[in-house]
């Protein structure tokens, strides 16, 4: 799984969100001295301090970090992890690599499960061996004149996928606070985190853990009885997650 790559592709829309947010904010409150183009413009180029940021991506107003979009490149992931992050619609868009058009023959690769990544060997050459049978059987398929997009339907979910994310502020603090939870896969956990601290490393005040990370390390966990009773600390940032969480991915050699 460290095999799995992310990267923010419009980095200067981080510093836009976080202008916009300011702006939005503080044009709720001074309608009465906008008169004219030049007024509103002249609030909008107004100068903030970093404590301005903290205190206004504090507040409970959701709108006002709805007014940029960040776009966010998946490389390597499943398409196990594709079938789960798109079930968030809301202010989100995906493009996926396509098993319509892409042909995968002789080209396949899988993501190893971090918990496969832990087994024996002989584990991990079974996984690996059901994987490579499913893409035998894809590229027999298209060689008898099966369109890709139906050979598909016989390719694992381990396949490595290329997927594209555009959300607002607002929106990847959601799904980062709803997948890093442990409830979910370790795929989508060592996603969301990965994806978590390219953005923080870029604005540390908008997605700082307060304000970004899961329901236990904002507040309390909601999950009741399904809790996993470890709570994240407060103060561990996505890096120290992944570190401690996942250590495996950090060891030459592994997959």
């Amino acid at each position: 799984m460290n095999q799995i790559e992310t990267t923010i592709l419009n980095c200067s829309a981080i510093k836009e969100a976080e202008k916009n947010m300011i702006f939005a904010a503080r044009l709720t409150q001074r309608g009465h001295t906008i008169h004219n183009m030049e007024d509103l413009l002249q609030l909008y180029n107004q100068s903030y301090r970093a404590d301005t940021v903290e205190n206004i991506s504090s507040l409970p107003h959701p709108t006002i970090q709805k007014f940029t979009v960040i776009t966010v490149a998946v490389v390597g992931a499943s398409r196990r992890f594709l079938s789960q992050i798109t079930r968030h619609q809301n202010e989100v868009k995906f493009m996926s690599a396509s098993l319509q058009y892409s042909n995968y023959s002789g080209t396949a690769a899988f993501v190893k499960p971090y918990e496969i990544l832990q087994a024996p060997e002989e584990i991990q050459k079974l996984y690996i061996k059901s994987c490579l049978s499913d893409m035998d059987s894809y590229e027999v398929l298209c060689k008898a004149g099966i369109s890709h997009d139906t050979a598909g339907y016989v390719t694992p979910q381990g396949l490595r996928n290329v997927l594209i994310i555009s959300a607002t502020p607002y929106q990847w603090k959601h799904m980062i606070g709803q997948r890093c939870c442990r409830r979910n896969t370790d795929e989508m956990r060592i996603v969301m985190l990965k994806v978590w601290d390219e953005l923080q490393r870029e604005n540390p005040i908008l997605f700082e853990p307060s304000k970004t990370g899961p329901f236990c390390q904002k507040e309390y966990c909601q999950e009741g009885k399904m809790s996993c009773q470890q709570p994240i600390p407060k103060d561990f940032t996505p890096a120290i997650i992944l570190a401690k969480d996942y250590p495996m991915l950090f060891q030459e050699g592994s997959i």
